[in-house]
């Protein structure tokens, strides 16, 4: 892809399909925006690295569980001028917790009486979760089934999970079924949970989610998986009303507690694509940088950019 690349609706350049200004229209009125894209038409035709690394920054989410691992890996690609190794793996502490999860709530399927797991969810004790389902009941069973579907998808890629409300798929494309079209067999158990409120605040503001919603925004790779899970839970057991924040894909994002760590790598990342000294910046990163060029300041611009707009929407 080069600057002549495929441009959204309001004028933004698909490199940042991952921030909000390239959807809700600020784009235009954005000049820092207008200045990396600047940059990006002066380098002319991009190589093939500097592509790849520069798709690694669109594909950047603040909400990731290790959004400061995975910025300071791009931060080393754009100094070394190639992109790092990549795996498939999930993470070994994540997926324990999903592989817990699992386990928990399929044996409260088999035995909703089931007591004394020595299992946990990063932290939270099994007889803790399930007991915020409370009382068994048809419907709570099979609300708690599309929780096991939704988890099980991402621990084994052959296994579907359906989604209830969410028309898209997982890479935010139309989905090709309908939404609730595989539940017909169901239709008033999806119904009901439709028809679950659970209410919430969003910066202070009120909001609400359907919790048929809410197991499809389900996300394995959120930093807030377990509070996430825990909420679920809860209004699966008739609570709507959660005393915690509520925080899903990039909702509430800025309750992670990675933030912190983000802001001083955007800091360090625009104190060397500007030539400037700045406040709270890592060393150590200046230093994997390297020498600037063009391409490297583009780079860093851009994941610096990407990451200030989702901290900020």
């Amino acid at each position: 892809m080069d600057q002549k690349q495929e441009k959204q609706d309001n004028g933004a350049r698909a490199w940042w399909v991952n921030c909000a200004a390239a959807h809700d229209g600020s784009y235009r009125e954005d000049k820092e925006l207008a200045e990396i894209d600047a940059m990006e038409d002066a380098i002319g035709r991009l190589d093939e690295q500097a592509t790849a690394i520069r798709r690694l920054i669109t594909r950047f989410e603040a909400c990731y569980h290790e959004a400061d691992k995975e910025a300071e890996r791009i931060a080393e690609a754009i100094g070394a001028g190639r992109c790092p190794p990549e795996s498939n793996e999930r993470p070994p502490e994540r997926r324990r917790q999903l592989e817990n999860c699992h386990r928990i709530l399929s044996r409260w399927c088999e035995d909703p009486d089931v007591r004394g797991m020595d299992l946990d969810v990063g932290g939270a004790p099994a007889d803790e979760l399930v007991g915020f389902i409370g009382r068994p009941s048809p419907l709570k069973t099979w609300q708690v089934q599309r929780i096991i579907d939704r988890v099980g998808e991402d621990l084994d890629p052959g296994r579907s999970y359906h989604r209830m409300e969410l028309d898209v798929d997982g890479y935010g494309e139309r989905a090709a079924q309908p939404a609730g079209e595989h539940y017909k067999d169901n239709a008033e158990f999806l119904k009901q949970t439709r028809g679950t409120i659970i209410r919430y605040t969003e910066d202070g503001r009120e909001a609400e989610i359907s919790l048929a919603m809410a197991v499809d925004l389900l996300m394995p790779c959120h930093w807030d998986f377990v509070g996430y899970l825990v909420i679920i839970l809860k209004a699966v057991g008739g609570d709507l009303h959660p005393a915690a924040p509520l925080a899903y894909c990039a909702v509430n994002v800025r309750l992670s507690p990675l933030c912190p760590r983000l802001r001083t790598i955007s800091n360090t990342l625009r104190s060397f694509w500007k030539g400037e000294s700045g406040q709270d910046t890592d060393s150590g990163i200046l230093a994997c940088l390297g020498v600037p060029n063009p391409v490297k300041r583009w780079l860093a611009a851009s994941l610096d950019k990407t990451i200030r707009l989702q901290l900020d929407s």
